[in-house]
């Protein structure tokens, strides 16, 4: 039993992995093994370098190789408009769509009084700073359609109240729903008719 100790511990990992329990960990692990020089090698590899470099942008959250993303970097997402979202995935599913040219920030969370999340656990101080270090113009809050992502969205509005237009995603997300789950076409109809607040 001792020999297969490590192959068992990879199988545990990996079944904590989204969309992964233990039977689909299992036949993951399983298809690595299998392809050890065409999969297993590489991914390592490449996971073993991606935990050494990854960093989050200082700027606006997103997840990069540099202390400055590339989407900060562009001078051509410069326009004066920061969409504010959730958490990365949710940058990553609005870039998916190929709509949205401005800027980005990654709040890290939800306002949450039952988990104990307020203001201050979130990066919302470093979003107003942002506002006028950037000239902004538009702040679009595509945050998920949830009790905890709406009132976060009043708590922004109420502190970025007459200093910038502010919009939201327009309906068409699902109550409920959360933009990493949304097909491509639904983030591009809710981003084009987003409505002032």
């Amino acid at each position: 039993m001792t020999a297969t100790r490590d192959i068992d511990a990879l199988i545990e990992l990996m079944a904590k992995l989204p969309g992964l329990g233990p039977r689909s960990a299992r036949r993951a692990v399983l298809h690595l093994i299998r392809k050890r020089g065409l999969l297993m090698t590489p991914l390592a590899d490449l996971m073993s370098e991606v935990a050494a470099s990854a960093r989050e942008c200082l700027n606006c959250g997103n997840i990069g190789t540099t202390d400055i993303c590339d989407i900060c970097e562009s001078e051509k997402r410069g326009n004066g408009m920061i969409c504010v979202v959730e958490d990365v995935a949710d940058l990553w599913a609005m870039e998916r769509s190929g709509v949205f040219r401005g800027r980005y920030h990654v709040l890290g969370g939800t306002l949450s009084a039952l988990d104990g999340v307020g203001p201050e656990d979130l990066s919302i101080p470093r979003l107003v700073d942002r506002i006028s270090a950037e000239s902004v113009t538009e702040v679009i809050l595509a945050l998920n359609a949830t009790i905890d992502g709406q009132t976060t969205a009043h708590y922004i509005a109420d502190q970025l109240e007459g200093r910038v237009t502010l919009t939201s995603l327009a309906q068409g997300v699902p109550i409920g729903g959360e933009l990493d789950y949304l097909d491509d076409g639904t983030i591009t109809a809710a981003l084009n008719a987003r409505k002032s607040l």
